[in-house]
């Protein structure tokens, strides 16, 4: 009974604690919205650059950030410390401001808020017009959520798979807002893989982050470090032998946005032809690093990414 009774307590008040801080950060975001989109988005940076570095996991991210550049001084890490907390607030503020800062017209002569290349609106409207499915994927740099949004813009319907906060009350609000301005979005947990599956099969197109931790994940070599990475987008490609193409946000000076989606990868295959998992999921972490390495205050450096949870996962044998 006094176990259950402890269990039932530290429920609520764990239940308590994120209502709280839910209620206080939706009352951030709606002060923030009394003002103009830039000057909200710039005051949310110069509070992060002050604040990130007092909190826990700035020691984390320096840490990360040590050896993954043994060559740049303190100085120069630190710095990248402090951009990255700024996007990270950018980031947060912009949920309130998509539908303004997506300014993206097709039509248009001079570039807006967001731009993209010849080359990239080829590829989407390449890929919205091809009746197979595809697979994009991308890391957390700059504002990745307005790649749907411009996926979206060609047509392109998209499914993308999105990890939810662990604040429920906070995981509903972003859900509410990024289901306004977006395609269809998949809450990863048990079962999303057949998820992805399923919508594959029918032809659909999936997105997918690839640069986050995953217990029991394939073993991969991320900035000369060991680590575990999901699968799940090789063994998809695998499975239905569909295009992959990688994609990216940059964020630019004066609050605006380069979108990229580069060409698709000539993905690994083993001696049958077949899709190799492993060599694949190591592919996409070297493409991701290569993003970082050119904008590498843009990522979020505070994850314990490199962490080792359990044992590496086996894939079956290669053929």
């Amino acid at each position: 009974m006094g176990r259950t009774f402890r269990y039932d307590f530290a429920l609520r008040l764990r239940k308590l604690n994120y209502w709280l801080v839910a209620r206080i950060a939706m009352g951030a975001m709606a002060l923030l919205r009394l003002l103009p989109p830039d000057s909200a988005l710039n005051f949310a940076d110069r509070v992060a650059r002050r604040i990130g570095p007092l909190v826990s996991r700035n020691r984390v991210a320096l840490d990360n950030l040590r050896q993954a550049y043994p060559e740049k001084s303190e100085d120069e890490i630190k710095a990248i410390a402090s951009d990255m907390w700024g996007n990270m607030a950018r980031l947060a503020a912009e949920y309130i401001f998509l539908d303004q800062l997506f300014d993206y017209d097709p039509k248009a002569t001079v570039h807006g808020r967001v731009e993209v290349s010849d080359a990239s609106i080829e590829r989407f409207e390449r890929i919205a017009g091809e009746d197979r499915p595809h697979i994009v994927f991308t890391g957390h740099l700059g504002n990745f959520e307005l790649l749907p949004v411009a996926a979206a813009t060609f047509g392109m319907k998209i499914t993308a798979l999105f990890r939810p906060p662990n604040n429920p009350y906070l995981a509903d609000y972003i859900l509410s807002t990024r289901r306004s301005n977006m395609g269809g979005l998949l809450p990863s947990h048990t079962g999303a893989s057949f998820a992805l599956a399923s919508v594959l099969e029918n032809g659909g197109n999936i997105g997918v982050l690839v640069d986050q931790k995953f217990t029991r994940g394939v073993e991969t070599t991320f900035f000369g470090r060991k680590c575990q990475s999901n699968p799940v987008l090789g063994m998809l490609a695998r499975q239905f032998d569909c295009d992959v193409y990688p994609a990216r946000c940059v964020r630019l000076p004066g609050n605006r946005f380069r979108l990229e989606i580069e060409e698709k990868l000539d993905l690994p295959r083993g001696p049958r032809g077949n899709v190799d998992v492993a060599a694949t999921t190591q592919m996409l972490a070297d493409v991701v690093e290569r993003w970082m390495r050119e904008d590498p205050g843009q990522w979020m450096w505070f994850h314990k990414r490199w962490q080792i949870s359990g044992r590496p996962r086996k894939l079956p044998s290669r053929h």
